[in-house]
């Protein structure tokens, strides 16, 4: 036992803002006192073994200072006297490397690096005088780490401990692309989501988006009874003259006992999934490192695959987020479709969900119980917790007045009132949510009036010439308010468009500007549709029958969508299970409303590919194969930038031979088109297996419009 083993110290914990609470309680339990927090620091008073079982123990602290001497320090001059007047052959010798960190607060010196500097001249100097030579600095792994902080014009000088921080538990492999959280963090979620060394045996910590499993190590550590800092090789306090091996070797020992403890008990459940079969390797790499693969088990899986794997069990999850606005709109639906697979299938669990935006915590339709405000790194963050309830869903039903409405459009109404009597039928007994009620049936009103679950979207065509405009904006106007009284509906739920020939970028929305999204059912898939910026909504009704046959197809197979616009028949393709899908368009606003549909259904990773390129070009250029392919190219396109023009009726031979050069032997293809005019090359026919499905393909609601799209099934001879 040293001189210093019973002395009591004034020692100081830095942390992550958000858990000093956290470190505050750790400190108590390792027998420290007149605790103090501010924020990022906790102050206290405790011996030589307070500190030891801090830097062993702490599962939330960064580095644990040791406080040497405290003194003004109004300018550099003063911060050198200072440096001097330490005994410094106290805490090291002229053998031993060395290195001075410095941090400022509202101080007049305001040069962190010279700061140190003079610090490190007076420790020199000091040795220099009294041995006659110096101790070297060492700035990666130094003997002797010292900390000087400066607030205002107070200095203080503290030995660091820790060395280097708490959270580097030694188990995490390099050569990670992934951005994991700090240990301290993870395991500070875990500990605020619920979970403890006393969880009960029957109770399971998921996490469905584990990436590299922090989250889960954390989690088994703190069940474990394991000491966080056991396997580090390296604390500052080694090199320092007043570490107690002794103590630190009894200490040492009773963390591998307690850790042997914890191992021989029963353990509940850890399970992680991942989509990204990178993220898989690493996680179970570094639980390996940690000796913890009996112990958590890691699985690749979509999230739209989770299921509840226990009764019982808290679920932790640090779902991604994107720093471009793309990215960020995609991160909130996969927020979106994490809420709603707790909301079904997790009852009754307690729930932690670490996001940066706390708008996505509102996104997922849970009612949180707590919100702990969190820094990952400089990153304002938010940790929700609260329990998963299941909600019945209320089904929206349309219900249409039996009053009689205004005169004006009367035999509009008539016809719309018939049409919505056998359309709404047959819509709830299909479990079709978007449908069309009305398309331009009487001359003279011509529009269409589509549904999307409770919002309606009501097109005005342009009119012929022939028509006066005022005469045409009058029964536009004789519409909308027979719409409204039919159907009870407020404006707010009413959205106009007006199809004239685009031009241009009149139809795109300009970059940048976020866009209003409503969500919308089919089959068993949800889709984001936008009814104020664009000229189509996202979603194209008359080929729902084509996306349905799409699912049922698509089982187990590697799925290409060419010309994909919002990838609703990729989404229909992963629900229904397929193996891969590859989606291929040339806008980027495109794409990235496709992979916002993915992840709205909790689709993503590798197996689910986008790519912005010109289809033709991208078809020539790889050589993958697909077992099902969907094409369904516009009429007529160009693109000013790569001087792109596609003609459906001039290009579709080659573009079809090129698609087919990329099926599988026993694979199907099949291709639409809403070119009304559109003739098929008869030699196409010579060399594939073809069958024209047009009229399988056009559902109820677009029965009257024959014409509205041609479709055919194409394999291989």
């Amino acid at each position: 036992m040293t001189e210093n083993t019973n002395k009591i110290y004034s020692l100081t914990a830095s942390c992550a803002a958000g858990l000093e609470t956290l470190v505050s309680q750790e400190v108590k339990t390792f027998g420290g006192h007149e605790i103090e927090q501010a924020k990022g620091l906790v102050t206290w008073q405790g011996d030589l073994e307070s500190a030891y079982r801090t830097c062993l123990w702490s599962r939330c602290a960064s580095r644990i200072f040791l406080k040497l001497a405290e003194f003004p320090a109004p300018d550099e001059n003063a911060l050198y006297q200072g440096a001097l007047e330490v005994d410094w052959a106290q805490q090291m010798s002229v053998h031993n490397s060395f290195a001075v960190d410095c941090s400022l607060s509202h101080s007049a010196i305001n040069h962190s690096r010279f700061a140190a500097l003079r610090v490190k001249d007076g420790l020199v100097d000091q040795f220099r005088e009294q041995c006659g030579e110096r101790p070297s600095v060492s700035v990666e792994r130094p003997d002797l780490r010292i900390r000087l902080y400066i607030h205002k014009d107070q200095a203080t000088l503290s030995v660091d401990l820790s060395g280097e921080s708490l959270h580097r538990r030694g188990y995490r492999s390099d050569g990670s692309s992934l951005a994991p959280l700090k240990e301290s963090l993870a395991a500070a979620i875990v500990t605020l989501s619920g979970w403890t060394a006393e969880t009960p045996q029957d109770t399971m910590l998921l996490d469905p988006m584990c990436g590299s499993g922090t989250l889960l190590i954390e989690g088994a550590l703190i069940y474990g009874d394991a000491a966080p800092g056991l396997s580090r090789s390296y604390f500052g306090f080694n090199g320092w003259k007043g570490h107690d091996p002794a103590l630190w070797s009894r200490l040492v020992e009773e963390a591998v006992e307690r850790e042997e403890a914890g191992l021989d008990r029963e353990w509940p459940l850890i399970l992680g999934y991942d989509a990204d079969p990178r993220a898989v390797a690493i996680a179970r790499k570094n639980i390996e490192n940690a000796g913890l693969e009996d112990r958590i088990v890691i699985k690749q899986g979509q999230l739209a695959h989770l299921r509840r794997p226990a009764a019982r069990g808290i679920l932790v999850a640090n779902p991604p987020y994107g720093e471009r606005l793309a990215e960020t709109d995609e991160a909130e639906q996969l927020h979106r479709a994490l809420g709603r697979i707790c909301r079904k299938e997790f009852s009754g669990w307690q729930l932690g969900i670490f996001t940066s935006n706390p708008d996505f915590g509102d996104r997922m339709g849970i009612k949180w119980e707590a919100s702990h405000r969190l820094f990952n790194g400089p990153i304002n963050c938010r940790l929700f917790c609260g329990q998963a309830q299941a909600e019945e869903e209320q089904e929206f039903l349309w219900q249409m007045t039996a009053e009689k409405g205004p005169a004006e459009g009367e035999e509009f109404a008539n016809r719309l009132r018939k049409n919505s009597k056998k359309i709404l039928k047959w819509a709830k007994r299909e479990k079709i949510h978007c449908f069309r009620l009305y398309d331009r049936d009487l001359p003279h009103y011509n529009v269409s009036v589509d549904i999307y679950e409770k919002w309606i979207v009501v097109q005005e065509y342009a009119a012929p010439a022939t028509v006066d405009e005022k005469i045409a904006a009058e029964r536009f106007r004789q519409s909308l308010v027979q719409i409204r009284h039919l159907f009870g509906v407020r404006r707010d739920r009413v959205f106009l468009k007006t199809r004239r020939k685009q031009k241009g970028k009149a139809q795109y929305q300009k970059q940048g500007q976020r866009k209003k999204m409503h969500v919308v059912r089919e089959g068993d898939c949800f889709f984001l549709v936008n009814f104020t910026d664009y000229l189509d909504t996202g979603l194209f009704l008359d080929h729902r029958n084509i996306r349905l046959k799409v699912g049922k197809e698509a089982a187990g197979k590697r799925f290409l969508n060419l010309f994909a616009y919002t990838g609703t028949a990729t989404v229909h393709a992963a629900v229904g299970g397929a193996e891969s899908t590859t989606t291929v368009d040339l806008s980027a606003n495109y794409l990235s409303w496709a992979r916002m549909n993915l992840n709205l259904n909790g689709f993503g990773g590798l197996a689910h590919e986008t790519v912005k390129a010109d289809c033709l070009q991208w078809l020539q250029e790889n050589r993958g194969e697909y077992d099902l392919i969907f094409v369904d190219p516009p009429t007529f396109s160009n693109t000013k930038k790569q001087r792109l023009v596609f003609d459906v009726q001039r290009d579709h031979k080659v573009l079809l031979e090129k698609a087919m050069a990329r099926l599988a032997e026993d694979g199907l293809l099949i291709f639409s088109t809403n070119f009304r005019r559109f003739q098929m090359d008869e030699s196409l026919a010579e060399r594939f297996a073809m069958r024209n499905i047009s009229r399988n393909s056009i559902p109820l609601d677009f029965a009257r419009n024959s014409r509205i799209h041609q479709c055919w099934e194409i394999r291989k001879k």
